[in-house]
């Protein structure tokens, strides 16, 4: 250790280094004062450093690096403190400090460091060498750097003109065939487009000659469809005649005698059912009955006038019922869909069929229900009920077309109800002479029991 003339330890204060000190001699020093930072105590420390007693060198480094470089500058009893450290250390490195004359095979960031720390004499000198050594061989290693990365470039820029002339010439000879290529397709697609032009022509053409025809064909197809409905509307009127005629005449006579027959028990009915109506007695006629008076239970006009019922009243559908021998046509799945549509269509029918034998063994009228076929997916396996008739429509044939044959099929003069809701059904058989009932007297009626 290397003493003044006054026996007190040269800490080289003598000497001013005036310049920053190198960036890598200073990270030498801030390393030498992180590891000698652990053999002191804590008391030993400047008051700035202490909060770092407990890290690890690394830590130090990294996080209190700029505090131990101020510290170690300003603070010369630190300085010593971290100098005894480095010597215990580092003997051989800082006993050649010490004496003046460094290693030579030393390296010069260390040398430069140790004498930063120790202050020897001429430390300046040593750190001074040091940087610009240091930075000599930074400036060398970056020149070495430098020349190597320029012939890199250059061997790269050989490389790159080469396969740039060579891929130029591949695309000139690629270039030239796209070109005689492109002429090529050229040529074929001017012949193209006048194949398209003709063929578009003719397209045309044909797709009005075919628009024309297709017209045609579907009036054509209208007029025979609607032809081919008439005539198949007239050959079932014909076969249901025809059927009627073969029955009547297994039973041994026309048709028209049984309507005749069925007209005239009509009218005998009737004349009956007027005459008890009347309360006609059953001798001639006597004068004093030819005065006019009120009897004792007979109705004068002003009772009969409040008799008069509503439209949906059901008691209308029992008068119409007991008139001789009425014939009440149903429009059934009319009835049943305006009563309980819910139903599945084979329960509607059922419910429908067990009320209107009710009715039909209540009043003695003759009962027809009658069921769109379109309606079925299948046959329907039914057992009519006791006292009515059960028909369904024929393919191609609606319900309301099948209820009016039944009404032009019954002779004129015969009480016919129809019981529908449909106003085309109802308007065409009142034409007929039949009475149109709504479905929702019937269903009153039948809700009464």
């Amino acid at each position: 250790m290397v003493e003044s003339a006054s026996g007190e330890p040269d800490d080289g204060a003598a000497e001013v280094l005036d310049r920053p000190l190198p960036d890598g001699v200073r990270r030498r020093v801030v390393q030498i004062v992180s590891d000698g930072f652990g053999g002191l105590t804590v008391g030993e420390l400047p008051a700035q450093l202490r909060q770092y007693a407990r890290f690890t060198p690394t830590r130090r480094t990294k996080f209190a690096g700029n505090a131990m470089a101020t510290a170690l500058e300003g603070d010369a009893l630190f300085r010593q403190r971290i100098g005894e450290r480095l010597r215990e250390a580092q003997p051989e490195l800082t006993g050649a400090l010490d004496a003046g004359s460094p290693p030579p095979a030393a390296d010069p960031l260390d040398v430069a460091a140790a004498a930063y720390v120790l202050r020897p004499t001429g430390w300046v000198k040593l750190v001074t060498a040091a940087g610009e050594e240091a930075l000599r061989a930074d400036a060398e290693r970056v020149e070495e750097e430098n020349r190597a990365e320029l012939e890199r470039l250059r061997e790269e820029l050989a490389a790159a003109r080469g396969q740039t002339k060579a891929e130029t010439e591949r695309l000139r000879t690629e270039l030239e065939s796209a070109k005689k290529e492109a002429e090529s397709m050229h040529r074929k697609l001017r012949g193209a487009l006048s194949d398209v032009k003709r063929g578009e022509a003719a397209l045309r053409k044909a797709a009005a000659e075919s628009d024309a025809a297709r017209a045609e064909g579907q009036a054509q197809l209208s007029a025979a469809e609607s032809e081919t409905r008439r005539l198949k509307a007239r050959l079932s009127e014909t076969e249901a005649a025809l059927e009627a005629s073969r029955r009547a005449a297994r039973e041994g006579r026309s048709v028209e005698d049984m309507r005749v027959r069925l007209l005239l028990d009509t009218v005998l009915e009737s004349a009956q059912g007027l005459r008890r109506e009347l309360a006609l007695p059953p001798v001639s006629v006597r004068p004093a009955e030819t005065v006019d008076a009120v009897e004792p239970g007979r109705m004068t006009p002003k009772d009969i006038a409040a008799r008069a019922l509503s439209e949906n009243d059901p008691a209308i559908l029992d008068q119409l019922l007991a008139l001789p021998q009425a014939h009440m046509v149903v429009d059934g799945y009319n009835v049943t869909k305006t009563g309980y549509p819910t139903m599945p269509l084979e329960k509607q029918r059922l419910r429908l069929l067990g009320s209107l034998s009710q009715l039909a063994a209540q009043t003695g009228a003759e009962m027809t229900c009658v069921f769109d076929g379109a309606e079925l997916a299948a046959p329907v396996l039914l057992a009519p009920p006791r006292g009515v008739r059960v028909l369904f429509s024929k393919p191609g044939v609606t319900a309301d077309e099948l209820i009016r044959q039944l009404v032009r099929a019954e002779p004129p003069g015969r009480p016919v109800v129809v019981v529908s809701t449909d106003r085309e059904v109802a308007d065409g058989i009142a034409k007929a002479g039949a009475r149109p009932v709504a479905s929702v007297v019937l269903l009153k009626r039948l809700s009464r029991g």
